[in-house]
């Protein structure tokens, strides 16, 4: 290409780029799919790469919004001071707040409402359009997150009744549905799952690719008016009543009360109702309703004198545990549930709950026709609290899980320090779903329309029951598209495309996709390289694994397990009939390159590549990248808050690259 032809394709992808984020992000009708956004993309950031003399500030690669990031820790003030509310556990706590309010206003009104269970958020408007998101912080000063709030649904971007300026706070959660979704998405990935709903909005929040965040499905509810200029609003429900016409979601099912009787019914009728809540709640506010009172009581540098928030106390109920049951997650993982006589706790039946895994059974000593005691926690999860020993039957036995898989008797693992036993068998039937997602999903095959909604269909018809008949489909073609499993017949023909086009993918690919324990894409890819393709790697021994940088002992030995499992070799037969890439291709680099045969470490956030896209292309040019830092480390490339790394780095003189230099570096 010629100077002039660079130039022109730039300005076209540019433009196109921009257009495509306007879709997705403001408009929410996106025209492309991720996969062809991504390669838009890509190619932009290929061409600044080789021309960065070329590059401009409103670049999508340059700008938040373009590639969906937002500007990690952009610190912004409030304009009034976001404050943590006090906390009261009784009946007298709330009767004291009152009386004392009453005694300081003469007759105020007081709201009650649900305190929702997530993370304050700030929402500015100007002349009606929303402008900017600012998360708590420390109160005085929280974090821009603009991006991120424009792809929740519940954040209203334009006011139809506009003051002049408008700020409100609300609390960003997520559904108990949602919740589930994502902690079974972060299996499926091998990440760390989300310990409730609430922790998982607020790191769904600090996403620097508002994408994840639009993905997860975040709601807000809205319930204070911070600042308001252009228009009088006297109290806190007349701001209810003016949000609410302007299609804000405010906290439903509030009440108004005069005196301590109707707030206290209020709190016990939010109680009552909490456990049927599709949203985690922990606890009730009680408010002062007009705002010129709030002028009055004031607050103190922690808190709000005109409020409080009442948190409820679990409900706990002796019941008989009848047995222990055993299942096997997506990802292998056994989960032992406590099956009980159904007691009832806060208006709901219980019979379930969960013991987590073997340490916890072993600390309160659990067995099989104790008395237990259940509770449901403030995430309204039923829980185990403790076992009444003094009415523990006699001659009963320590429950231990056994280490024989439940659904296919494959051994069960349990890895050293870790509390949960696995079955790490990929083709055990409970983890069929999960290893078909793994094989098809982005860092390993890469199949394009096979995923979460197609898979369980597959299975459920019977059309998959190893990931190698996954490439027998298009034999299937008609039945397919008769059971419309995909769809029409484009929608078939594509994914049947993107099988076999799949079928040219690297052998390093395909490795990561077979769900072998603790082999990612990282380790798929050290293995490759050493080995060549999967014909040396069947052969390895434990000690040539182990001699692979970065291959641990415990990685090692899966490995030679998947390798020595007659199914296993069955499959990989399939595989190399069909025409799956089982070897690399060796490939000749120049020597001269500041890349080949040079070893990276990466460390940090980065904001411009991914990991993998960042490790594929030093792999691409004969470079290797490594988990660790060591004196024969070339290169550690940093991206924001790099920790440890960047410091042994530093202590070892090696060269430390930004990104700008990593893509200097490649160009």
């Amino acid at each position: 290409m010629n100077v002039a032809e660079v130039k022109a394709e730039l300005i076209q992808l540019r433009k196109e780029i921009k257009r495509h984020n306007k879709k997705y992000y403001e408009l929410d009708a996106p025209e492309i799919s991720d996969y062809e956004y991504d390669k838009l993309m890509s190619r932009l950031k290929d061409l600044e790469a080789a021309y960065p003399e070329f590059i401009t500030p409103t670049s999508p690669t340059q700008i938040v919004g373009g590639a969906a990031r937002r500007e990690a820790g952009k610190i912004i003030a409030h304009d009034v001071p976001m404050l943590s509310l006090q906390d009261v556990f009784n009946r007298a706590d709330v009767e004291n707040f009152i009386n004392d309010t009453i005694s300081k206003l003469g007759s105020p009104e007081f709201v009650v409402e649900e305190k929702i269970d997530g993370l304050s958020l700030a929402l500015r408007y100007e002349d009606g359009k929303f402008i900017q998101a600012i998360t708590r912080g420390d109160g005085i000063q929280g974090e821009d997150v603009t991006e991120n709030a424009l792809v929740i649904d519940d954040v209203v971007k334009n006011l139809v009744d506009a003051p002049k300026y408008f700020e409100i706070r609300g609390e960003v959660y997520m559904t108990r549905k949602n919740f589930i979704k994502v902690n079974e998405r972060q299996e499926i990935l091998g990440l760390k799952i989300f310990a409730n709903p609430r922790n998982c909005a607020a790191g769904t929040l600090r996403q620097l690719d508002s994408r994840i965040v639009k993905e997860r499905r975040l709601s807000m509810f809205v319930f204070n008016l911070q600042k308001i200029d252009g228009a009088e609003i006297q109290s806190h429900v007349e701001a209810y009543n003016f949000m609410a016409k302007n299609g804000i979601k405010i906290i439903h099912g509030y009440k108004v009360c005069k005196n301590f009787e109707e707030v206290w019914r209020a709190i016990e009728e939010i109680g009552t109702r909490r456990e049927n809540l599709d949203y985690d709640i922990d606890g009730a506010v009680v408010k002062v309703n007009s705002f010129a009172d709030r002028e009055k009581l004031g607050a103190t540098s922690k808190f709000p004198r005109w409020a409080v928030a009442y948190k409820y106390p679990p409900a706990e109920r002796e019941t008989v545990l009848k047995k222990i049951e055993l299942s096997v997650g997506r990802t292998g993982r056994i989960t032992p549930t406590a099956i009980f006589d159904a007691v009832n706790l806060n208006g709901t039946r219980v019979e379930r709950a969960t013991l987590h895994n073997q340490d916890f059974i072993d600390a309160l000593d659990v067995r099989i026709g104790d008395t237990i005691r259940v509770y449901k926690s403030g995430e309204i999860i039923p829980r185990v609290s403790g076992v009444v020993t003094s009415k523990r039957p006699e001659n009963s036995a320590p429950f231990k899980i056994p280490e024989i898989c439940p659904v296919c008797a494959h051994k069960l693992e349990r890895e050293e320090n870790a509390a949960d036993f696995r079955c790490v068998n990929p083709n055990c039937p409970a983890q069929l779903e999960n290893h078909l997602l793994n094989f098809a999903g982005r860092n390993a095959m890469d199949i394009k329309g096979l995923g979460e909604t197609s898979i369980p269909k597959l299975i459920a018809e019977n059309f998959i029951k190893t990931v190698a008949d996954i490439y027998k489909l298009k034999d299937f073609r008609a039945d397919l598209i008769a059971k419309k499993i995909f769809g029409r017949e484009k929608a078939t023909d594509n994914v049947l495309g993107a099988i076999e086009e799949s079928k040219k993918n690297s052998p390093a690919k395909l490795l990561t996709g077979l769900g072998i324990f603790g082999v990612g894409s990282a380790a798929a890819r050290d293995l490759i390289q050493h080995f060549g393709g999967f014909d040396e790697l069947a052969k390895a021994t434990l000690e040539e694994l182990e001699l692979v940088p970065d291959i641990g002992e415990v990685t090692a030995r899966h490995v030679k397990e998947f390798f020595d499992d007659a199914a296993n070799l069955k499959i990989l037969a399939e595989l190399k009939e069909m025409g799956l890439t089982m070897e690399a291709e060796k490939k000749i680099y120049d020597e001269n390159s500041p890349i080949a045969g040079k070893s990276f470490v990466l460390t940090g956030k980065l904001g411009k590549f991914t990991r993998d896209e960042a490790s594929n292309l030093i792999s691409e040019r004969g470079g290797l990248v490594k988990g660790s830092i060591s004196k024969n480390t070339d290169y550690v490339i940093v991206g924001d808050k790099a920790g440890s790394k960047l410091t042994k780095a530093q202590e070892l003189g090696i060269k430390i690259l930004s990104e700008d230099d990593f893509q200097q570096l490649l160009s």
